[in-house]
């Protein structure tokens, strides 16, 4: 085997976070990455917390992360290249330390109505900041590419695009869900926050005997009243269901029975659901906004508003194609496959290799 001489950093400090899409970005490429650098002559090292670095199994090296790191950086001289996985990140070495990396995910800072142009302004200089010194910019779509593009300053030749893969395993375990359906249900699963949108899902269960489960971590305990208070006013509360963080396998259970995947989202960078979705062939109804429609393809249905008639009408059109066309099944299935962990790590391993070599 030939002997690692580069060293990269991979930047894992989010995966303190479980139940989250970054956990799940670092986890699956991270695992790509290590497996695919044999023979190639880099290494790749974990920026975390011990306890991240022992959920590896092949125990890579790493560096333990610390808040102090904010203020300070440790002495990197062991390192050739900076992984940073999110542009949001407080840790971030300088342009004269080492090579770096930059993945952005989205830039939804600047379409959130709530905040001022103040701390838009704010965020802006911290991102361009960081784009300045960054050796290649990686935007996870094609909408966040041209995001970047139009909203800040950046050499088009720094930037490239790298797909997500699919988290959903071949050899599927299905366990079983703490709280289990008692009829045909729709499936979202997300952090529940103002921008996955959930509130305009319970008029999806007028008119029929759907129910409508939302798994995820409950963020923002006023967007959960508020998907409560708009199912109660449509009189449809007792079929709407919270399951908080759930497993994997349960996970899989849900998108394994559910009638259909229901994903509204105002902002999306990538939208991992929707490819876990699609893995199992299951019907998606998405919103037509930022990646969603890039990810979803023409095998999609796509809510054309969010006026409660108009969105009942996009489901019952949809589900009666689907129905009527099973080979739909295999095809969405084969699309997943076009979004794939072992390929986003083979470009970023390249990325890597063309930056150390230009250094």
């Amino acid at each position: 085997m030939q002997q690692a001489h580069s060293k990269i950093l991979f930047d894992c400090e989010r995966m303190k976070y479980p139940h989250t899409g970054l956990y799940h970005f670092c986890w699956e490429l991270g695992q790509e990455l290590i497996a695919q650098t044999e023979g190639t002559g880099l290494e790749i090292d974990l920026y975390a917390k011990k306890k991240v670095q022992q959920q590896f199994a092949s125990r890579p090296g790493y560096l333990e992360q610390s808040a102090l790191h904010k203020f300070l950086m440790p002495n990197l001289d062991q390192w050739r290249l900076w992984h940073a996985t999110h542009q949001a990140t407080d840790y971030y070495p300088g342009k004269d330390v080492m090579a770096t990396v930059l993945t952005v995910h989205d830039l939804n800072f600047l379409h959130e109505t709530h905040r001022s142009k103040q701390k838009k302004a704010r965020e802006i200089d911290k991102l361009q900041r960081k784009l300045d010194k960054a050796d290649r910019v990686v935007a996870i779509s094609e909408f966040v590419a041209k995001d970047l593009k139009e909203n800040m300053q950046l050499d088009p030749a720094k930037l490239q695009v790298i797909y997500n893969g699919c988290n959903i395993k071949s050899t599927k375990t299905l366990a079983e869900p703490r709280v289990k359906p008692g009829a045909d249900f729709l499936f979202t699963i997300g952090t529940v926050v103002p921008k996955k949108n959930f509130q305009t899902l319970p008029a999806l269960l007028q008119n029929n005997s759907l129910q409508l489960f939302i798994a995820g971590a409950i963020h923002d305990k006023q967007t959960q009243q508020h998907i409560v208070d708009q199912a109660t006013a449509l009189g449809v509360a007792d079929r709407v269901f919270f399951t908080g963080p759930i497993s994997e396998a349960e996970k899989y259970w849900y998108y394994q029975h559910c009638r259909a995947f229901v994903f509204p989202s105002l902002m999306e960078g990538f939208g991992l659901p929707v490819v876990e979705a699609m893995a199992f062939g299951k019907p998606l109804f998405l919103s037509t906004l930022t990646s969603l429609p890039e990810i979803g393809g023409n095998l999609a249905y796509y809510f054309q508003s969010f006026d409660p008639e108009q969105m009942q009408m996009d489901l019952q059109e949809g589900l009666a194609v689907y129905d009527a066309h099973p080979a739909l099944v295999a095809k969405i299935m084969l699309r997943s496959q076009d979004f794939s962990w072992k390929a986003s790590a083979k470009s970023y391993l390249e990325t890597y290799q063309q930056i150390l070599r230009q250094r």
